[in-house]
């Protein structure tokens, strides 16, 4: 009987292989140079890619030279090579595949489209006969009872060749794209690029299917915050004095509801805020009943306990404020004793929240990025870690369910997290309470939900490595328990008051709610670390990072008040027609703020929901498929065009702004192949190859329209003639940066 060839992506994936079989088959493992043996099994692995697509060059090295008149470039049949620094590895795994008495070979790359084209790759540069058995094994974790059912239950390779055709096409695409999009552009505006950014030496205008989309995000998300224009408006607040309580009075804002005299007119910006002071004022002198000239309003410097009130008259308070430069935020004006409002009407009601979807690696990504304050990257690289190490399951996954076949089992996954201290007396509370019953009948297991992987969980293992992982590390698997755990709790549930008064026909409302059963926010609170990020550098010349701010709340969003159940229980014994006495009248001031910059977490968000921030789960769910990149990509994507200085990041923050040369190559895309800036039509190729995967759509048909594409878009750039336009553009984007000061 022959050997069976284990083969994986990495030597440490390698070695867990060969530990599970030793383990369980009672057989020693000898190590060799570049592979592990047994008396019956053999284990080696790749480094990561053995394999790639060839240069123009080795096809005709009359190709090395750039020319207009060789492009599109778009070959019968691809050429392949091996990569230089691993041709060693290479040569052993090649002369593993061909002996004579390996008779079955287990695929254990990585149980994804890109470790199915690094196998196949090396399978077709080997030459392995067709005549080997071939298997699959596509694990979820590596935990060693994962690792042998993978092995047990490992299908023939070919049942996964739609697959196998979606990595080609993918790789094919990015190559093609790449190739002649990148030369047919330097050729064309390369020259002037150099030029007027005076750089010395020649260098490629390097756009891609996925980048050159993501600068596309980047540089208009910019380009919106300096177009913005501020809005200012002034919001009207009455605060009212509970009856027979020494609680801070309730502040009521104004609201141009119906029925207001100023319900749909030119005063308002939105409801809830005057446009101009001096209406606002108007206002309040109505509900007082006096004129406006005769208020007498102290006024407020600063903000929460940062804010100094100066009284009216004070004219050296004012002058000292002034002289700080301290922006006024807002006016108070005291009311006559006797001045009453009636409650028009108080609403009660309970809201529940419920524990959010488990993670998938995107969504692990920005939260890591809001957290931790540490790039998409580094959280892969984090939880790739978790998951080599048996404490997590597979990262690279796009899915945020889990299947019916592991919720069967997720005692499993619960019982062992009793041996991480913080997770302890949740994971017993959880077994002890008999939570996990039912699992599969929540919005938490889908089946159908899943393509390649469930989402990211907790293996409930692997505890001996965890004194390896660094401290950053152990917060993002805690993160990671965290999520895991609140689906087996109860919904969070807060009650709410909306009260409404009334003045002289004019409305006055206060939303306030208490958090009265705390359900899963037990669980999910997590500590953020003290020096999480990097060293806070920010890079050299990008725009200053105004604007990265929230909207403000003031935009006719109703601010919640959260307070104790004993005053909310005050509130919500007021009746309809009782009388409050309103103590004193606030203008607050605001203003319109621009547009969010993207951070490195809510960018990769915006991947995958094809370049749309969407911060609603289920909306997310629904457009699932349609995204940039892959999760496997997405943040080697970020980092290439912050190496090649298209865009910058801020290390502190993670916020990325583009630099001057991002924007000329913004400029330069935007003129000749526009389509590659679109976040839908960039998606819309995506979905094709998950098409091509799921054996929706032919290899053939997808092939064909690429090459039409990249026909159409090349001769296109060929017939253009519009450098002095961008020089144009190129001296007006310019003007918004400034070089840093050394």
């Amino acid at each position: 009987m022959g050997k069976s060839l284990f083969i994986a992506e990495k030597p440490s994936v390698a070695q867990q292989f060969a530990d599970a079989i030793s383990h369980n088959s009672k057989q020693s493992f000898k190590k060799g140079d570049g592979f592990m043996e047994s008396a019956d099994c053999v284990v080696t692995w790749c480094v990561g890619h053995l394999v790639t697509m060839s240069y123009p060059e080795a096809y005709d090295a009359a190709l090395k030279q750039w020319s207009l008149n060789t492009i599109p470039f778009i070959p019968e049949t691809f050429k392949y090579e091996v990569i230089d620094n691993v041709k060693k590895q290479f040569n052993i795994v090649k002369g593993l595949l061909n002996r004579n008495d390996v008779e079955r070979i287990y695929v254990c790359t990585d149980s994804g489209r890109e470790g199915e084209y690094i196998y196949r790759l090396v399978d077709s540069m080997a030459g392995v006969p067709s005549t080997k058995d071939k298997r699959r094994v596509w694990i979820d974790s590596q935990t060693e009872e994962e690792v042998m059912r993978g092995i047990r239950e490992a299908k023939p390779l070919s049942e996964y060749d739609n697959l196998s055709d979606a990595a080609y096409l993918r790789a094919k695409e990015d190559y093609l794209m790449g190739i002649n999009f990148s030369r047919v552009l330097t050729l064309k505006y390369g020259y002037n690029v150099r030029r007027f950014l005076n750089e010395e030496k020649a260098g490629a205008i390097s756009v891609g299917r996925v980048m050159t989309c993501v600068l596309g995000m980047v540089v208009r998300r910019e380009r919106e915050i300096r177009a913005f224009t501020k809005t200012p408006f002034y919001r009207v607040i009455a605060d009212a004095l509970l009856p027979g309580s020494s609680a801070e009075p309730l502040p009521c804002e104004f609201r141009a509801v119906e029925g207001s005299k100023y319900f749909n007119t030119p005063h308002m910006y939105k409801e809830n805020g005057f446009k101009e002071l001096d209406e606002a004022q108007k206002l309040i002198s109505s509900m007082e009943g006096i004129e406006k000239d005769d208020l007498i309003f102290s006024t407020i410097y600063g903000k929460g306990n940062q804010s100094v009130e100066i009284a009216h008259g004070d004219v050296q308070g004012e002058k000292a404020q002034e002289d700080n430069n301290v922006p006024i935020t807002g006016y108070r004006t005291m009311c006559p004793e006797d001045l009453k409002a009636k409650v028009a009407s108080v609403e009660k009601k309970k809201e529940t929240k419920n524990p959010p979807l488990l993670f998938n690696l995107a969504e692990l990504q920005n939260e890591c990025s809001k957290l931790f304050k540490i790039s998409p990257d580094e959280t892969l690289a984090i939880t790739q870690e978790l998951y080599e190490k048996k404490l997590v399951t597979y990262p690279r996954t796009d899915a945020r369910v889990l299947s019916t076949a592991v919720a069967k089992e997720i005692d499993k996954n619960i019982a062992g997290l009793k041996n991480f201290p913080p997770m302890k007396d949740f994971a017993e509370e959880v077994l002890n309470g008999k939570a996990f019953l039912g699992l599969e009948k929540t919005k938490y297991v889908n089946d159908k939900q899943i393509t390649d992987h469930y989402a990211i969980i907790p293996t409930g293992q692997g505890f001996g490595a965890l004194g390896s992982v660094k401290p950053l590390g152990k917060k993002v698997y805690e993160l990671i328990c965290r999520r895991f755990l609140s689906i087996f709790y109860p919904a969070a549930v807060y009650r709410k008051i909306t009260l409404t008064i009334e003045k002289d026909g004019e409305k006055f409302i206060a939303n306030f709610k208490a958090l009265e059963t705390e359900g899963w926010l037990k669980v999910a609170k997590v500590n953020k670390p003290k020096d999480a990020s990097g060293d806070g550098t920010a890079s050299a010349e990008q725009p200053s990072e105004e604007g990265e701010g929230s909207q403000d709340k003031g935009e006719g969003e109703a601010e919640v008040e959260e307070m104790g159940t004993d005053i909310l229980e005050a509130v919500g014994k007021l009746k309809k027609g009782s009388e409050l006495t309103v103590k004193d009248f606030m203008i607050k001031t605001g203003e319109t703020a621009p547009p969010k910059r993207y951070s490195s977490g809510s960018m990769i968000l915006a991947m995958e929901n094809a370049g749309q921030l969407i911060e609603d789960e289920e909306l997310r769910a629904q457009i699932k498929g349609s995204g940039i990149g892959t999760s496997a990509t997405r943040a080697e994507i970020l980092n290439k065009l912050i190496r090649i200085s298209y865009i910058a990041i801020n290390k502190k923050t993670q916020i990325l702004t583009p630099t001057l040369k991002g924007e000329v190559i913004y400029e330069v895309v935007n003129a000749s192949i526009r389509g590659l800036l679109n976040p839908e039509l960039t998606a819309s190729w995506e979905k094709g190859l998950t098409g091509v995967a799921d054996g929706s759509i032919s290899e053939k048909d997808y092939i064909v329209k690429l090459e039409q594409y990249i026909r159409k878009m090349t001769d296109g750039v060929k017939g253009l003639n519009n450098s002095a336009l961008l020089e144009n553009n190129f001296r007006y984007a310019k003007t918004f940066y400034v070089k840093s000061k050394k």
